[in-house]
């Protein structure tokens, strides 16, 4: 099993990549494990509360959880992923059963930021965007998918991701692989991700081999 993290700040077409790694290989060969589903369970906190906490630092997800998962899929055995509601920024009592495949990717804005998690990795990948493109899309995103409005959108830029941002997923850029500049555009680059992700099946590769 290959255990891919692709980082890279909010907007800068992780998802993009993640589908293109997907679209590249045989059908159902992917796993893919978004970071978002594992922030804390903070349902116990009133919801006015829950809307003001900080989800862009490290400390708001459960790493622990998400690394158990991890270990139990490469040790064959299929997992019950938590599933996450960012209107009520709780966790659903519903999950979501994963199974073992021979790629897991596990996708998200601080995925390189927990030391444990990247030990897990065999390939760590940060995408790479311009700031306004980023926010662009953040604003396009939140507001038709979690009921912002444009406003709300950019003032939490301002308050929270940008900091955030700068203070911690920047700065794990250092620990990637390989970086994808020009985000989910960057066809090139996701061109040789890809090609290196098969050929490490292919050739059924499953030690700490890097790019």
């Amino acid at each position: 099993m290959l255990i891919i993290g692709i980082a890279g700040g909010t907007g800068s077409g992780k998802t993009t990549v993640v589908n293109k790694i997907i679209d590249s290989l045989p059908k159902d060969e992917v796993t893919v494990i978004p970071q978002d589903c594992y922030y804390n369970d903070n349902f116990h906190i009133p919801l006015e509360e829950r809307l003001k906490m900080n989800y862009d630092e490290p400390s708001s997800i459960e790493w622990s959880l998400l690394c158990r998962h991890l270990k139990a899929l490469k040790e064959g055995e299929s997992v019950e992923r938590p599933t996450y509601d960012f209107l009520t920024c709780a966790r659903l009592k519903e999950s979501v059963t994963l199974h073992p495949r021979d790629v897991v990717v596990v996708e998200g804005i601080l995925v390189l930021t927990d030391p444990q998690l990247r030990e897990m990795m065999d390939v760590k990948v940060f995408v790479d965007a311009d700031a306004d493109e980023r926010l662009i899309r953040v604003i396009k995103r939140d507001c038709i998918e979690r009921g912002r409005t444009p406003q709300m959108v950019i003032d939490r830029y301002q308050e929270t991701l940008k900091p955030m941002h700068e203070l911690y997923i920047e700065p794990s850029k250092r620990f990637a692989d390989l970086i994808v500049p020009q985000g989910g555009n960057n066809n090139v680059a996701i061109m040789l991700l890809t090609d290196y992700i098969r050929s490490l099946l292919k050739n059924g590769v499953n030690n700490r081999n890097r790019l």
